[in-house]
């Protein structure tokens, strides 16, 4: 359902964090996602994230468990039947399809913030993009990252707003940081573009 009237910005409470259900084979991956988790903690924020306990979901969710975070996990059942929900969680959502999970963690969270990750990853995140594009929602949207992982996407936008696909201002609903502490700074200042629909009154 529309979520338009729940806003990231001053209303930050949660954010939900995509990201690999594998370490990777880089280092600074885990790093960083160990190092969200602990910032989001420490600004007294929630996390809702994929319920995993696997890859960077686990580390991500260890983190800001350990430094005393709320953590929220939303799992698909058939995830939670392979034994790879997390079981120590602060709440643990079972639900009953990869589409419920994706509507769940947006009605649960106030902005996103984006770690390296596969094709789940990007799928999640690109559809949150979407949604605010068409005004579902408000919320900001950061991909984070210390090494360029996510270059090549931003490069696809550019090359679909040069070609005429993405306007630009649907293109900057997606932002970037380099650090945890500027990707939750971006969250807190974003505030929703007044124009979000694809569409303007004039094109039926």
């Amino acid at each position: 359902m529309p979520d338009a009237a729940r806003e990231g910005g001053a209303g930050l409470r949660r954010v939900c964090v995509f990201c690999g259900a594998q370490p990777g084979r880089d280092p600074r991956h885990a790093e960083l996602a160990a190092a969200l988790g602990r910032a989001i903690a420490a600004r007294g924020l929630g996390l809702v994230y994929g319920g995993g306990k696997v890859g960077l979901m686990g580390i991500v969710a260890d983190a800001a468990l350990r430094a005393g975070a709320e953590v929220v996990g939303v799992i698909p059942e058939a995830l939670m039947e392979r034994e790879l929900g997390h079981g120590g969680v602060t709440t643990l959502h079972v639900v009953p399809s990869m589409h419920v999970r994706k509507q769940m963690m947006n009605d649960l969270s106030d902005g996103f913030v984006v770690l390296p990750g596969g094709i789940g990853t990007l799928e999640e995140s690109v559809e949150i993009q979407s949604w605010a594009q068409l005004g579902i929602h408000g919320k900001g949207l950061v991909y984070l990252d210390v090494d360029g992982y996510w270059d090549p996407f931003f490069a696809l936008l550019a090359r679909m707003t040069e070609a005429g696909f993405v306007r630009a201002e649907h293109a900057g609903l997606a932002l970037r940081a380099a650090s945890p502490e500027a990707a939750l700074d971006a969250l807190a200042a974003w505030r929703a573009p007044a124009l979000t629909r694809w569409m303007s009154g004039k094109e039926t």
